[in-house]
């Protein structure tokens, strides 16, 4: 049985226990999940999101219902595009938060980027958007 502290269990994820997976938001991306979202009961996810190289991002405009997502690139780069913001490059060392609807896409990435992703809860719905004004 899992010992909880305050609605949340203790976990840790090492590099080289955890596996990349497909099955995730977008197809030219690989997940490998950290364990929050079992240790809070689904109120939190985090998870590391790699290129699948060679893959292009369509491009294509969404929102997320959310209440919280922060981006970390740990690796190579990333171009998101934001309603209202513009182009934003990201690269190793970059981070962003996201807030909750706003309207965004990913426009490319380098072959080797990798990604730190937090969101609250760890099940959300995205959105189909048509660009902003």
């Amino acid at each position: 049985m899992t010992q909880l502290w305050k609605n949340q269990a203790f976990t840790i994820a090492h590099a080289d226990d955890g596996k990349f997976e497909g099955a995730g938001l977008r197809p030219f991306f690989e997940y490998r999940q950290l364990g929050i979202a079992e240790a809070t009961q689904g109120k939190f996810g985090a998870h590391v999101i790699r290129a699948v190289p060679g893959m292009e991002s369509p491009g294509a405009w969404h929102s997320h219902e959310l209440d919280f997502q922060l981006v970390y690139v740990t690796k190579g780069w990333v171009v998101f595009e934001y309603e209202g913001q513009g182009e934003h490059i990201l690269r190793e060392g970059s981070c962003v938060l996201q807030p909750p609807g706003i309207k965004h896409r990913e426009v490319r990435h380098s072959d080797d980027m990798e990604l730190i992703e937090i969101i609250s809860p760890a099940e959300f719905d995205t959105k189909d958007e048509d660009a902003p004004a």
